[in-house]
């Protein structure tokens, strides 16, 4: 029978050593609930329009309007929008991804 004799301890104090990522961004902090409503919409966005890439084609201001819309619904005590059947903060979530996609780019 072989024996493994361990010599060294993990020392987390040197970790930036063995890995630089100090600084970096960290996007596992996303609560994935985030992720996967957007995803549901954009799921819904993609049967109900047939292209994925669609959202690019709206004017930024139809998305304020309707992250409004939302939100508004939300706060009168709405949970679920009537036509998709998810949740109007999903929704909200979606529209404020693509208005922050669309500034990065301007």
């Amino acid at each position: 029978m072989n024996e493994v004799i361990i010599t060294s301890t993990w020392e987390h104090e040197d970790d930036q050593q063995a890995k630089a990522d100090a600084g970096k961004p960290r996007p596992t902090l996303t609560p994935v609930s985030l992720i996967d409503a957007v995803t549901a919409v954009r799921m819904y966005g993609n049967e109900k329009y047939h292209d994925p890439e669609n959202w690019r084609q709206v004017e930024p201001q139809r998305y304020r309007d309707a992250l409004y819309r939302h939100w508004l619904a939300y706060l009168k005590g709405e949970k679920i929008d009537l036509e998709s059947g998810l949740p109007h903060l999903w929704h909200l979530a979606t529209n404020a991804a693509f208005l922050i996609e669309m500034e990065g780019k301007q």
